[in-house]
């Protein structure tokens, strides 16, 4: 088993950037693939980045590709996400989430562990 812990959420103007992290303890932390999703008020808990064990791959859904960045640092048990030109669109609680596979995998149900999630707001 997993814990994951999400920090570094927060308030930001719209352009902005923050970086969220997420440590992980329990089981081998690079055993995991990781992802990131987000839930805004009233809607479904989406998706947004994955990234492989080792951290070679990474993978975005469209509405962050270019903008947000995934990234792992095994030696820590960490994953991140750097978010950059935020939108108010964006804002939303942030969650991370370990999968035990090597696959790809951008679904809820495909992931095992959840934290708590973050906050995060984007005004205009």
């Amino acid at each position: 088993q997993v814990q994951l812990v999400e920090s570094g959420g927060g308030l930001v103007q719209a352009g902005g950037s923050l970086r969220l992290s997420c440590a992980a303890s329990g089981r081998t932390f690079s055993s995991y693939t990781m992802g990131w999703f987000r839930q805004a008020p009233g809607k479904e808990r989406d998706w947004i980045a994955g990234i492989s064990r080792s951290g070679a791959g990474t993978y975005y859904a469209g509405s962050v590709k270019g903008r947000f960045t995934i990234s792992r640092d095994n030696a820590k048990n960490t994953v991140y996400l750097q978010m950059n030109s935020l939108k108010p669109e964006d804002t939303a609680v942030y969650y991370c989430a370990a999968a035990l596979t090597t696959a790809q995998v951008m679904t809820r149900g495909d992931y095992d562990y959840w934290g708590q999630g973050t906050q995060v707001t984007v005004s205009s």
